[in-house]
């Protein structure tokens, strides 16, 4: 009876739990394109070193205010970097991503097509603004998107090897665009992942951690039915 009871149509409506396999795929598809977005972000930190001489020769920059071609990004970058994470935890994590890739492709676009200094380091300037949008969300959606234990520790992991190796890679590649295209280059290949691997607010494959207020839900509404059975 007690059986019974619990499967018929009177019981409680049972929530809808995506399989195993395809959060597992959704999970790793959203953590690629978070990885992509921060070896982005710190990629610029350095690729941009290389190309400094030829900027300065083609654009005609004073050799006092060539160094912000490289600073304005990082003071942009480490000074929005706290509101970056406000804004996040406020308007959505999902939401200032996007919006913070959005700012850092068009500012990288007009760096790339940039016809003289002072457009050149405004561009920059926004495109650090943009970055400081994109780290800190791009973290918290690792956190969020994988339950605690090991595969939130593989994630992050990940994540710092990244972020490490967009410092090296920055080098090589500018050198590599610098020597067989233009400067501008560095600029123009930095375009956002695509946004539908990226968790949202709802839909049907959304990673449900073990322990979710939904699953402890059903759990007591079957049990207090279990109890009432005679």
């Amino acid at each position: 009876m007690t059986t019974t009871l619990a499967t018929t149509s009177t019981g409680p409506p049972s929530l809808a739990v995506p399989p195993a396999s395809r959060v597992a795929a959704h999970s790793r598809l959203a953590l690629g394109l978070i990885l992509t977005a921060a070896f982005m972000v710190v990629l610029d930190f350095s690729i941009v070193n290389v190309a400094l001489a030829s900027i300065e020769r083609e654009l005609g920059f004073a050799p006092a205010s060539l160094q912000w071609v490289v600073t304005g990004y990082a003071v942009t970058f480490g000074g929005l970097l706290v509101l970056g994470g406000r804004a996040a935890d406020l308007y959505g994590r999902r939401r200032i991503f996007l919006a913070g890739l959005l700012v850092f492709t068009v500012a990288s676009l007009a760096g790339g097509l940039a016809a003289g200094p002072a457009l050149l380091v405004a561009a920059r300037l926004v495109q650090g603004a943009g970055a400081a949008m994109v780290a800190p969300a791009a973290l918290s959606l690792v956190a969020t998107t994988f339950p605690e234990g090991p595969a939130r520790n593989r994630a992050l992991g990940a994540y710092g090897a990244v972020s490490s190796l967009g410092f090296v890679a920055g080098q090589v590649l500018g050198g590599i665009l610098v020597q067989f295209t233009s400067w501008r280059a560095v600029f123009l290949p930095q375009r956002p992942p695509r946004r539908q691997g990226l968790p949202s607010g709802s839909g049907p494959w959304q990673p449900v951690p073990p322990n979710s207020h939904a699953q402890a839900l059903r759990r007591r509404l079957q049990a207090q039915f279990h109890q009432r059975d005679p």
